[in-house]
């Protein structure tokens, strides 16, 4: 039996991100940010290159969103991998990771940070 395809659900950009995002948490993110927080040395490149990502992304001016995260941090992948950058088939020795196993935990970190609310100001 076939399904009419307007009954049919297609994968949103959103989806995709969501999907990429989760994804790149499980194969980075995970371990990359227990690390960070054990290496003090770790967590300060970490937020360098998150800042460098907010700016790339204009974060300052407009919300960081999970679409623009996702298609940055596949961006940087696909850019890696064409000069010939491969993940490593081992666990991350995070105290010597490499520029782009960085960015991609920036990018994590990042993620990690849009599900948090933003501080208010308390009530006067």
């Amino acid at each position: 039996m076939r399904v009419p395809s307007n009954r049919v659900v297609s994968p949103t950009a959103v989806d995709w991100a969501r999907s990429s995002l989760v994804t790149l948490a499980n194969a980075v993110g995970l371990d990359g940010l227990a690390a960070a927080s054990a290496l003090p040395g770790l967590l300060a490149a970490v937020d360098q290159h998150a800042a460098a990502v907010r700016d790339s992304l204009r974060g300052d001016r407009r919300p960081l969103t999970a679409a623009a995260l996702a298609g940055y941090a596949d961006g940087v992948r696909v850019a890696a991998e064409e000069y010939g950058w491969h993940p490593a088939d081992a666990p991350v020795d995070w105290a010597e990771a490499d520029w782009v196993m960085l960015r991609l935990l920036a990018v994590c970190a990042l993620t990690a940070a849009l599900d948090t609310p933003a501080p208010q100001p308390p009530p006067l």
